[in-house]
């Protein structure tokens, strides 16, 4: 199982993060150790929505969708 997912920062409630993964709870712990650079400053994190998909590449369309204008506006719309 693959998964797209969001996160939100506790720190900066207004600021999202948007991943895709086949192993979500250690990504998300890589997050909150401050393993990835772009997320680092803004931790900890929250999983705020994720969806999960039996495809690698349809994991990773949907993640590059979601971080896209209209990806955002969708998810603050129907998923967050």
């Amino acid at each position: 199982m693959h998964y797209a997912y969001i996160l939100q920062s506790v720190s900066h409630p207004g600021r999202f993060y948007y991943g895709s993964t086949s192993d979500l709870k250690n990504r998300i712990a890589v997050h909150n150790a401050g393993g990835n650079v772009s997320t680092a400053p803004f931790r900890p994190w929250n999983l705020a929505w994720y969806g999960g998909f039996s495809c690698k590449q349809t994991a990773t369309d949907f993640e590059r969708y979601l971080k896209t204008a209209s990806g955002k506006a969708f998810a603050r719309k129907r998923l967050l």
